[in-house]
């Protein structure tokens, strides 16, 4: 298991985070089964969800043409196979939903299912040269077109548009942290991390205070200033 990563590592660390993310921390040593209780504030309550749920439907809309123009092309780059990929992901209170995604690789994928023995996750399943990606692929996992579908999660209501990403049920397993506090808010779609100068790191372990710290404090100012740095990083890294 790396250094740092574990179900205590979060708890053994001082982040300097407000009362209520210390407080949180106590939860990552609870042995599961455990259903993790927040204390939100107003807007995670009454606002979060429907300001979601409002951003969502009208992305959908908006983007209508070019979701569907992805979906042709990857039936037609990709070839057979199902448009949209689904992978089970780690959601709010450690319940496990399916993960909506433009299939960017080749079909069959991982068909082999072969245990995980490779290694640090992150380096080898985000890999520019995993053979079976395409130019197409490549491009869609770059753009971060391939997660598009996930307004469909977020209306669903098994993601928000802003919260700790959502990591793969056996990683969360393998590296300790399935009960978590980052597990307390909805997972998002953007968070914390992907606009920190953290995101260009490959450890799993990288963000996890950032996590922490986020639902210890969610507000609507911020999700929006989220957002909107969101956009930016998109457009002036490409990904």
């Amino acid at each position: 298991m790396p250094a740092g990563v574990g179900k205590d590592s979060v708890a053994n660390v001082d982040l300097q985070l407000p009362e209520r993310a210390r407080d949180l921390n106590r939860v990552v040593a609870a042995p599961p089964p455990v259903v993790l209780q927040a204390r939100p504030g107003l807007y995670s309550r009454f606002g979060k969800r429907p300001f979601d749920l409002v951003l969502a439907i009208v992305g959908l809309v908006l983007l209508a043409p070019l979701l569907l123009t992805i979906a042709v092309l990857v039936r037609v780059r990709l070839g057979k196979g199902g448009i949209i990929y689904r992978q089970q992901r780690v959601g709010r209170n450690g319940e496990i939903f399916d993960i909506l995604k433009f299939r960017s690789m080749l079909p069959d994928r991982r068909v082999e299912h072969r245990p995980y023995i490779g290694p640090e996750r992150r380096k080898t399943h985000k890999s520019a040269n995993d053979p079976r990606h395409t130019r197409f692929g490549r491009f869609l996992r770059a753009s971060s077109l391939d997660e598009l579908p996930q307004l469909v999660n977020v209306v669903k209501g098994d993601m928000s548009l802003i919260g700790p990403r959502p990591e793969l049920v056996t990683v969360a397993a393998r590296e300790g942290f399935l009960v978590h506090p980052r597990h307390l808010e909805r997972p998002g779609i953007t968070g914390t991390f992907q606009v920190s100068e953290l995101r260009a790191s490959n450890r799993i372990s990288a963000g996890l205070h950032l996590d922490v710290a986020y639902v210890a404090d969610v507000r609507f100012l911020p999700d929006l200033v989220i957002l909107i740095k969101t956009t930016f990083v998109l457009f002036g890294r490409g990904s």
